[in-house]
């Protein structure tokens, strides 16, 4: 319905970019992300000082697996906004998905300097430093992401993941039945619960014999 009205007003109104860019959330929405890439460039080519466009284009982009051209509409994102801690997150994303960790980590970094309090940003921190083996580096980030969100249950998920691969397997129990506390049908917790009782369970058999 959103799409069909969006069409309706841009026939009568071409140049209206706020309804492209809606358009192109629709299209999102929908899956449909090569309409969504039309109206999001077509935002940026109507008004080509929306930073917020550029970020749109540049999320889809990376959706089709274009991530050069996504880094390329973050930049320009950031040229127009050079505080917009959403791009340097975004960056951050796109980075992370080709492998580069410093230049993520880098990224995320001044996200949090610009938006100390940006969870998704201490997240996305969370697991490219979970990823590189700095397991206490990315529980202090998973901390702080729950600190901004007591509902993350993907962070406390993954914090267990953490502690379990230091061997802290009460620790990464209590995480676990915290994200299933607040979300009770989180299968992947369930199943990362399994083998951390399973482990704690041998190590106390271990220790009695």
């Amino acid at each position: 319905a959103v799409v069909e009205q969006a069409q309706s007003i841009i026939k009568q109104y071409p140049q209206a970019f706020l309804v492209w860019n809606i358009l192109g959330a629709a299209n999102i929405g929908l899956r449909q992300t090569e309409k969504a890439l039309e109206a999001f460039k077509k935002v940026t080519e109507l008004n080509p000082n929306n930073a917020d466009g550029y970020i749109n284009l540049g999320i889809t982009l990376k959706d089709q697996g274009k991530l050069d051209d996504a880094i390329d509409s973050f930049n320009k994102a950031l040229l127009l906004k050079p505080d917009y801690a959403e791009a340097y997150n975004n960056l951050g994303n796109v980075f992370k998905y080709q492998g580069k960790m410093n230049k993520a980590i880098n990224a995320y970094n001044k996200a949090l300097l610009l938006k100390p309090d940006y969870t998704e940003a201490h997240y996305n921190m969370g697991t490219t430093l979970k990823e590189e083996g700095k397991l206490d580096e990315a529980i202090v980030q998973y901390r702080q992401a729950i600190a901004s969100n007591f509902d993350y249950t993907q962070a406390y998920n993954n914090m267990g993941n953490a502690f379990q691969d230091q061997g802290k397997l009460e620790e990464a129990i209590t995480s676990y039945r915290q994200a299933l506390t607040l979300k009770p049908d989180y299968v992947d917790a369930y199943h990362n619960m399994g083998n951390a009782l399973s482990g704690f369970k041998f190590s106390q058999t271990a220790d009695g014999m």
